[in-house]
């Protein structure tokens, strides 16, 4: 694999729409400044921490990193730190923590949700085996862990809790809801676990390693979980989408190797005879693809899916929980920072891909 440049600030932040739809204008000009080359020195410390002597651990440990991806996590951390003293180098090297975490976390979650193609390219399992790509994703938290440590206690606890409750939502996942629990309301806290503990953290590092005042940090902590929830319910949505060069996913990847997303679920609580006999479907596609079926077979049902009203209706829930992390900042004092966290969640849940 040929390694490439890493990506620029301000490109990372036109891959997300930073640059027209969060900080544009002359009164974010200086925020937009900021943030670009706070993520400019998160990328210079992710190349170089991802740099191992091993030849093959260098390959597969930069390989997804390589690949792409938006950044949420360290912009986050570089927008909250603005409330205290800004991107210190302790802000920094949690950024990158945080995004390596993530980076490892994807590594297992391809595994275990058997994906194909993450961020328009084969997954790291499908070009290494299992076996390989679980311990990479085991070696970036190990590297992960080194980074925090070099900052301190406070910064230890941040990613061990962090790991805890991700660690949990994927246990969760994996063994589902069990009897007497709401399937839909159970996703919902496998959400805020999974995805929502690193964003939540990423909000509160720069919040904590910036010194701001002590008052903002639950806050931004309870805007980032939230935001990582409507994050991760337009995800279920863009999974179903027809357009796999745009999403870097072949559509229902997560439906076809049987991981509920919350279309599937809300379809489940239809009673209407065409939604029960969809559902039925994919029950029985699925069963049929792990029996070794090509996952094919889905194609119309997953097309189906995708024109459902439940499908909608999880976009208006991540629309939900977008304004509910809006609701979260409101002790943070008014400027262009929170203006900017309040765009930010637009974003997320306005995004195409």
């Amino acid at each position: 694999m040929t390694a490439s440049l890493p990506a620029s600030g301000e490109r990372l932040s036109a891959q997300l729409g930073l640059t027209e739809r969060v900080l544009a204008g002359p009164r974010m000009r200086k925020l937009l400044r900021v943030v670009e080359d706070g993520l400019d020195r998160v990328e210079q410390t992710l190349a170089r921490e991802l740099k191992v002597t091993d030849t093959l651990a260098d390959a597969t440990t930069r390989y997804l990193y390589e690949a792409g991806g938006k950044r949420v996590r360290p912009m986050l951390t570089l927008l909250t730190a603005e409330l205290g003293e800004g991107a210190t180098d302790d802000v920094i090297a949690c950024a990158t923590a945080l995004e390596m975490t993530h980076l490892g976390s994807l590594y297992h979650d391809d595994v275990m949700d058997g994906a194909d193609v993450r961020r328009g390219v084969p997954s790291a399992h499908a070009v290494w085996g299992n076996n390989v790509a679980i311990l990479t994703g085991d070696l970036l938290f190990s590297r992960a862990s080194q980074l925090m440590a070099q900052i301190g206690e406070r910064a230890i606890r941040l990613q061990a809790d962090t790991f805890e409750q991700l660690v949990l939502g994927q246990m969760h996942e994996t063994v589902g809801p069990q009897a007497g629990e709401d399937p839909v309301d159970f996703y919902l806290q496998v959400l805020a676990d999974k995805t929502g503990s690193l964003i939540a953290a990423s909000a509160h590092a720069g919040a904590l390693f910036s010194d701001a005042p002590s008052e903002y940090r639950d806050p931004v902590r309870q805007y980032g979980e939230k935001v990582g929830v409507a994050f991760q319910l337009l995800d279920d949505v863009i999974d179903l989408s027809p357009d796999a060069d745009e999403t870097g996913k072949v559509p229902g990847t997560d439906l076809r190797a049987g991981v509920p997303t919350m279309p599937y679920l809300l379809l489940g609580r239809s009673g209407d005879p065409a939604s029960q006999a969809l559902k039925a479907t994919i029950d029985d596609g699925v069963l049929r693809i792990a029996d070794g079926a090509d996952p094919a077979i889905l194609d119309d049902a997953i097309t189906a899916l995708r024109e459902h009203p439940a499908t909608e209706a999880t976009r208006q829930q991540a629309y939900e929980w977008a304004d509910a992390a809006v609701e979260a900042i409101d002790p943070l004092p008014a400027g262009v920072v929170r203006d900017a966290l309040v765009k930010l969640s637009h974003v997320i849940v306005d995004r195409s891909s």
